[in-house]
Formats: structure tokens, sequence, C-alpha cells
């Protein structure tokens, strides 16, 4: 792919992924040579999830790059040959978090063993909260449950629908200031797929103008707090009953812009590791092959 060309990145409009809309707000790109066209849908439009299960981002949405979760980049790119892994890391110090009832009895991770767990299906969280639950009970004992969007699972867990959920900051101070209470926290692990034809020296720069936006915000994160709170304003828009009881202005004042993190090139033997993991849990198909998985310029 030539310098030159437009890129569309498929931007995730979650609080971990503010360096990206930094690097094309602030022509980070653009001073590498890159003409970058970010690819957002509409907060308000989506019910379910951002990125789209019964159609492919690099062949039916002509998307270059798209950020997704670690685990659902080895499942995506397998089973709907949507692209290659190119990168991958947390992106961000900002953990997932476990959040249940303040009357539950559940009072540890352990106490969730048989327990269904809200998350969002095929957005990858379940895979990163079933690796987590496992270091606290059998593996038999895990239990995933959908339940949607991070408004849709506060709606869930506040009308006892479910009795636990998974989420992300902005979304964690919110359920805090709501009441309920926090049991468990994980790391948030992340990959980045490109399509076939993207060459090394495009992939390269796009990460020196990522690595640019990261290093602007990790030295004055006050200076993008508003753009941090974005997402939760448009939370506001689409589940403002979640906000009638809050204090917005109080949680507004808790929020802290996290310390971001550069991804790294894709590691094949890291994401093999993934791979097996989820061929003995049956998460993808036992055939899956890392070689058809990961950016050929990636592998030895």
């Amino acid at each position: 792919m030539p310098a030159t060309e437009t890129i569309k990145l498929f931007h995730l409009p979650y609080s971990f992924m503010l360096p990206q809309r930094v690097a094309a707000e602030r022509g980070y790109f653009a001073d590498e040579g890159l003409d970058v066209e970010l690819v957002e849908r509409d907060r308000t439009c989506v019910t379910d999830k951002y990125i789209p299960s019964e159609e492919t981002l690099t062949n039916d949405n002509d998307v270059d790059l798209y950020p997704i979760c670690k685990w659902e980049s080895l499942k995506r790119t397998w089973e709907f040959d949507d692209g290659r892994i190119v990168a991958e890391g947390t992106f961000a110090d900002q953990p997932y978090a476990v959040f249940v009832r303040p009357d539950s009895d559940i009072e540890d991770p352990a106490d969730l063993a048989n327990v269904p767990v809200g998350v969002n299906l095929r957005t990858g969280q379940e895979y990163t909260a079933i690796r987590a639950l496992e270091a606290h009970m059998d593996e038999d004992e895990v239990t995933i449950e959908g339940h949607g969007m991070p408004t849709d699972r506060l709606r869930a867990l506040r009308d006892g629908e479910v009795d636990a959920v998974t989420l992300l900051d902005p979304q964690i101070t919110l359920a805090e200031h709501l009441g309920f209470e926090k049991i468990l926290e994980f790391e948030n692990h992340m990959g980045i797929v490109g399509v076939e034809a993207l060459e090394g020296e495009t992939l390269d720069a796009f990460m020196r103008a990522y690595r640019r936006a990261v290093e602007a915000i990790n030295a004055d994160p006050s200076a993008y707090r508003d753009q941090y709170l974005d997402m939760l304003w448009k939370d506001e828009e689409v589940a403002p009953e979640l906000f009638e009881d809050v204090d917005t202005e109080a949680v507004r004042a808790a929020l802290d812009v996290p310390e971001y993190e550069v991804p790294e090139l894709a590691d094949r033997d890291d994401l093999d590791y993934h791979l097996d993991w989820m061929k003995q849990r049956q998460l993808i198909d036992a055939d899956a092959d890392i070689n058809a998985i990961v950016s050929p310029i990636r592998l030895p």
C-alpha cells in the first residue's frame, strides 16, 4: 500500500483508543505521509457492538486497519479471513473490572463460580473475562452471558437480570457512583488487524504517529480530558436514565486520563500461545493456523 494512499482506519470510540483519534486530529498521521480517514459508527445508532459480526471490515467495508480484542483478532482473522494481525498490546493502563450489586452475596472472584457474568459477546471481552475468571475457579465453572453495550450491562445489573458484569472506564467510574461494588480487575489486551497488502513501511509510519500521540497525551493528560470523557457523554445520550441520580460533575472529577502505551508489532509466539488456549477451550477451530492469522511480514 503506497504511503500516499488514504488509509481507512476503523475507530472504536473507547477510552483506550484515544491516541488513535489524537493522531488523526493533530495531524500526526499526515506528518508521516499518511492520509488517514477515521471510520466510526455513531454511538446513538449502535445497539449491539461497534464491529459487525456478519460482515468483514477489510473486505465488505474497505477498512485497512482496525483495533479489536486480542482473542477476537485471532478468531476474526481465521474464521472471517478479515485481514491479518499486525500489532498487539494493552494500549493503556486501564483494566477491565467486574461489578456486582451492593446487596450481592458475591464478595470475591471465587464467588463467581457458576454465576453468569455479563459481557458483550463477539467483541473479544468474553475471552479476556474467561481467562481472568479461570484464575479463581475451575474452567468449567466459568459462565459468560451476553448483555450488550456498557449501558446495557449496567441496566441489566441494576435491574437484576444478571448478577455481575464487566466494564471499562469511564463506565467503571459511573458504576462506582451508581453504588455497584467492584470485585475483580484484569488487563485489557488488544490487537490491530490490517489488510494483507499493508506494507511494513506504511505500518511503521502508522506506529510512529501513534507513538507521538501517546507521548503527547502522557505529557499533558489534562489537555485531553474532554476527548477522553466524550464516550461517557455519548452514553448519557443513549441511556439518560442511568445518569438521573448521578452527580455527573462528581463523575467527571473522579476520572483521570490513563497512561497510554504504544502497541507492539505482532509477536507470533505470543499469539500462537493464546491461539492454543482458545483451541483447548474449543473457542476456535482446532485447525486454526497461526500462519494464516499473523501478517506474513511479521512471521519469522
